[in-house]
């Protein structure tokens, strides 16, 4: 059954959830060549709505990276901000304009903001089209055209970005006629730019005939965007991209995703992806996830809370000892220890929450510690011991100098 992501709450429309329940019809009197495709008419209907859904045209769903360039995981999600702002005007030559605020989620300050802008202007893309004399040829350009970022006054809490889109990313996302319906909570709640470009993918086919996506290996690269430097190897590809884009798909998206390895020999020559959506319940849970602090999600996706488990209260022996029941204390059961740098440092026992106290300026402890988290990365699984606790003093540090007292 379908489901509203922003309340909760089961819908009755027995239609299912996403595409077939917009109403992408349209009264525009344009012309035959400014008529929008319906992509654009969902984008309008959902932005009506609104609510935490969003429509991406499926031509900037699928637009590869051009060799050896990728978005990072914060330019992605800006991206994705910025068509959700656009709407249903994404293909129209006009300035599109969002708050500050609206990007930097929890963070304090603007720095971050001039980064992600200034690489979607030097990311490239690729499309296959035609040259001038009719042959098969590969198109590349940006998405960005220009940006105009008001300057820092008064703390800068009230900024504005004002940017347009090219005319070939007009183009695209006015001729699109397939769109993938986006959840803005689930775009800024993944932590892999990996798992963010899976569930476009994922979403844009979930409630087609056949809801798959196959491709071999280089496109499979193409288009997750991997440098050619990395993951050489498959079973890298398979434990640094697949496994980690599935386990937060499976957590924070509508839907789950498998895939079947095709194989020439021994060697994995093409991957087919099958996504597959979830029951009620399973998105009602998804739901209250994508509402929960992101502290201790993969914890939580892990299964690696400290559980408290009480034990019976003994039988009362017979006779006079039964005048004093015996006393056991509850034991503590613990599946795995969800100790820094996963979950919150609010309340947490240990070096790090004073650490973070004594040395973050008087920031929250939890801010700082997600700030690291993303800094990090795929380093941060490799500090233990005196490393780790050396690396989070210096961050904090930084943290503070660089961010100056809240």
């Amino acid at each position: 059954m379908p489901f509203n992501p922003r309340s909760g709450k089961i819908l009755p429309s027995p239609r299912g959830f996403g595409l077939q329940e917009i109403d992408d019809s349209t009264d525009a009197e344009d012309g035959p060549e400014e008529t929008p495709g319906r992509a654009m008419r969902a984008a309008h209907a959902l932005q009506a709505r609104d609510g935490d859904e969003f429509a991406k045209p499926g031509t900037l769903v699928e637009v590869r990276f051009v060799r050896g360039q990728s978005l990072s995981l914060t330019a992605a999600r800006l991206l994705a901000l910025m068509i959700l702002t656009a709407g249903g005007d994404a293909w129209r030559p006009v300035a599109h304009r969002m708050r500050k605020a609206d990007i930097r989620r929890g963070h304090k300050g603007n720095e971050r903001i001039a980064d992600m802008l200034e690489e979607l202007h030097r990311t490239l893309f690729a499309v296959d089209d035609l040259s001038w004399r009719g042959r098969k040829a590969t198109k590349r350009f940006p998405l960005i055209q220009s940006s105009r970022e008001e300057a820092e006054e008064e703390g800068g809490e009230r900024g504005w970005i004002e940017w347009e889109f090219t005319p070939d990313a007009r183009r695209l996302i006015r001729e699109s006629e397939t769109y993938a319906v986006l959840n803005r909570q689930a775009v800024l709640g993944f932590r892999s730019s990996y798992a963010l470009r899976l569930y476009e993918m994922g979403a844009l086919r979930i409630h087609r005939r056949q809801s798959v996506w196959r491709g071999d290996i280089t496109a499979i690269r193409a288009a997750f965007g991997i440098a050619p430097e990395l993951y050489k190897d498959y079973a890298q590809l398979r434990r640094k991209v697949l496994e980690k884009a599935k386990a937060e798909i499976d957590q924070l998206a509508h839907f789950t995703v498998e895939w079947r390895e095709i194989r020439r020999g021994r060697a994995v020559v093409e991957l087919e992806f099958n996504f597959q959506a979830k029951s009620a319940p399973a998105q009602l849970t998804t739901v209250e996830e994508n509402e929960r602090h992101a502290a201790g999600r993969r914890a939580r996706r892990e299964n690696a809370v400290e559980v408290v488990v009480e034990d019976a209260p003994p039988r009362l022996a017979a006779g006079p000892a039964a005048a004093k029941p015996a006393t056991t204390p509850p034991s503590r059961t613990t599946t795995k220890a969800a100790g820094f740098p996963e979950g919150s440092l609010r309340y947490a026992e240990g070096p790090f929450g004073d650490i973070a106290r004594d040395h973050g300026g008087g920031w929250d402890k939890d801010i700082i510690a997600q700030a690291y988290r993303e800094q990090m990365g795929d380093r941060l699984p490799g500090l233990t011991g005196a490393k780790l606790v050396k690396s989070w003093t210096g961050f904090c540090q930084a943290f503070a100098t660089r961010r100056g007292r809240p």
